[in-house]
C-alpha cells in the first residue's frame, strides 16, 4: 500500500467521524453511544469520498489514484466526500436507532 494511499485514507477516516460527530450532536433524541458515531462516521467518510471520488474524479475509486491526479490527499473528493458520508451514514444509522427504540 503506498503512502499516498495511506494518507488519503486518513483523512477520509477523520473527516467521516467529524461530519458523524456532528449529526450526533445535532440528533440528540437519538440516544447513540460514542463508539457508534465513531464507527458509522469513519466507515460512512471513506464510503462518501469513494463515491463523490468516482463522480467527480472520472471513474476512479482508488484513493492513491485520486491523490496522484489531484496532487494531494487534502482534496475535495476526500475532504467533501468525507464529511459528508459520515454524516450521512450516522445520520441514518441514528434514524434507526430511534425507530427501533419506539
Amino acid at each position: 500500500m503506498d503512502t499516498n494511499t495511506l494518507v488519503a485514507i486518513v483523512v477520509q477516516v477523520i473527516a467521516g467521524v467529524i461530519g458523524g460527530q456532528a449529526v450526533g450532536a445535532a440528533l440528540k433524541q437519538a440516544a447513540m453511544g460514542q463508539l457508534t458515531k465513531i464507527l458509522a462516521g469513519a466507515i460512512g467518510g471513506v464510503g462518501g469520498a469513494a463515491i463523490l471520488g468516482s463522480l467527480l474524479g472520472g471513474g476512479t475509486v482508488d484513493p492513491a489514484a485520486a491523490a496522484a491526479a489531484a496532487g494531494s490527499a487534502f482534496n475535495l473528493p476526500n475532504l467533501a466526500g468525507g464529511v459528508g458520508g459520515g454524516a450521512i451514514l450516522t445520520g441514518i444509522i441514528g434514524a434507526v436507532m430511534n425507530a427501533m427504540k419506539k
